[in-house]
């Protein structure tokens, strides 16, 4: 992770603090009937309770992120693939309502959905068989797996995934954020210990802190953070009483959404057998996204899947549908089959979804008799590693690894968020920006996901659009900015990398 020079710091912690002084004005104002105010308040009748709506824990979303509200949850009206239709919407009292104007922005280049390796499609060959499955049995199950909801098309899936993975047996869910936090309170519990890398997913925070077992943090990704705990859990024990743990498990993602790293697995997998740990692997963002033929982390470094304790991903990205898995050796699928929250009161997934999870994994398998599947994933490679370049050679600071489809670029300073978002958009580029409390209050970014479905055109548009071009710094363009700016009309990249690579030099 590159640092920023420090004058960058300097000037996000006064843009932050330049902030908060406006912002406590304009509270100010507000409680003297000087601004309207439009924020949810007590009635008058309850002032003598506990309050509902404590004011400065609301303070950041009342007078920060409601001046750039409008760069989120903007209404897409078409399938997310490489392209979408997007709703336009404008405000009248900066950020607090919205309103349509009954345009529709066509051809909106999507660089922010998961679409990895690009089965959100609506060809019709392509969706046959889920068109058959929703004509057999409907929308919806209405019913949890251990009463009425356990059909044929889980079994296939069920079996499926475990031969997509290597492993004994895996089960599948409705939903991929409660595939985390409901089975992570059923393998762990009190007098158990969790160490968790201190960047992981919500959902796996969640379940960690639902099975009311010991929580502790280790710096992200770094070895010595987590081998000092483990020998400390191993030498001290738990607390006072200085028992045993009953079981160590370290919860890591294979790649990380915000950040786009990627686990360092070997040693990790090193480190839970010198210790006699348990490993938890979320492979939401890296499964169908890395490795060979698209099975994930384990794959991308040669590792085998009985490393790996618990295995787990979703089909919410690289498969175009919804739900998630739980995979690993046959004794750890029956207990969740009775234990898991999600399996015992959640509804199963409708046999659509399912459909076109299987028909995305025998894609990549292989087994529908063509290699498209392979097609994708390498394209994937292709797309990830040259956009990455790209951005390298214009000197951005980008986080992650090369082969991570997940890319942060660096804003830091809190106006660049929004003036970004929407000047990209100006330019028919959906981009998803992202900061405080989500990141560090410093590291303000726009976050690109890479598709397979992105053509190179498509990212040229997006590296050589002018909004970027205006982040980077001066010198480039000064020393030549006739050749530069004829690359930006002309929109021909070989120029333009020629140009930042000779100054480079």
């Amino acid at each position: 992770f590159e640092q920023a020079p420090m004058y960058v710091a300097v000037l996000t912690f006064l843009g932050f603090g330049v902030g908060t002084i406006f912002g406590y004005l304009r509270d100010f104002m507000r409680a003297w009937g000087l601004e309207k105010r439009n924020v949810a308040a007590e009635r008058e009748q309850q002032k003598d309770f506990v309050p509902l709506y404590q004011d400065f824990e609301n303070f950041y979303t009342r007078n920060l992120y409601m001046r750039i509200r409008d760069n989120w949850n903007r209404p897409i009206c078409s399938v997310p693939g490489p392209q979408f239709d997007l709703m336009e919407r404008v405000t009248d009292d900066y950020n607090w309502t919205f309103r349509f104007t009954g345009r529709t922005i066509k051809n909106v280049i999507n660089m922010g959905s998961y679409n990895y390796l690009g089965f959100a499609e609506t060809d019709v060959n392509a969706l046959k068989t889920v068109t058959i499955e929703l004509q057999k049995y409907g929308t919806g199950i209405c019913s949890t797996r251990q009463e009425m909801g356990s059909l044929d098309k889980h079994v296939e899936l069920e079996k499926l995934v475990a031969k997509f993975l290597g492993v004994e047996d895996a089960m599948v869910f409705g939903m991929g954020f409660a595939t985390n936090s409901m089975n992570i309170p059923a393998l762990v519990g009190k007098g158990c210990l969790i160490l968790s890398d201190e960047l992981n997913h919500t959902s796996l925070v969640l379940g960690a802190r639902l099975s009311g077992a010991t929580i502790r943090i280790f710096k992200h990704n770094n070895m010595q953070s987590l081998e000092k705990l483990l020998r400390d859990a191993i030498i001290y024990g738990q607390p006072r009483s200085h028992r045993a743990w009953r079981k160590i498990l370290i919860l890591v993602e294979g790649i990380y959404s915000m950040e786009g790293s990627i686990v360092r697995l070997p040693e990790i997998v090193s480190l839970k057998k010198k210790y006699k740990a348990y490993l938890y692997l979320d492979e939401a963002h890296s499964i169908g996204a890395v490795g060979a033929t698209g099975r994930g982390v384990v794959e991308y470094f040669g590792m085998s899947p009985d490393d790996v304790d618990v295995l787990m991903g979703t089909f919410t990205k690289s498969f175009g549908a919804a739900g998630g898995y739980i995979a690993g050796k046959k004794d750890l699928v029956d207990f969740l089959r009775t234990h898991s929250h999600s399996a015992v009161y959640a509804t199963s997934m409708c046999p659509p979804v399912a459909e076109q999870i299987i028909r995305a994994m025998k894609c990549l398998m292989g087994l529908d008799g063509t290699t498209q599947g392979l097609q994708r994933v390498c394209q994937l490679g292709k797309n990830t590693r040259y956009f990455r370049q790209r951005l390298h050679e214009m000197g951005f600071i980008i986080y992650g690894n090369d082969d991570s489809p997940v890319v942060p670029l660096l804003l830091y300073m809190p106006g660049k968020i929004g003036a970004f978002a929407r000047r990209m958009l100006e330019k028919n580029i959906g981009v998803v920006v992202v900061g405080f409390p989500a990141t560090p209050i410093t590291e303000s970014r726009a976050r690109f996901c890479v598709s397979a479905a992105h053509t190179r055109e498509m990212l040229d548009t997006v590296s050589t659009a002018d909004v970027l071009l205006k982040l980077t710094s001066d010198t480039p363009l000064k020393q030549h900015g006739k050749i530069c700016l004829t690359c930006v009309q002309c929109k021909i990249p070989a120029a333009l990398k020629g140009a930042v690579i000779i100054n480079k030099v």
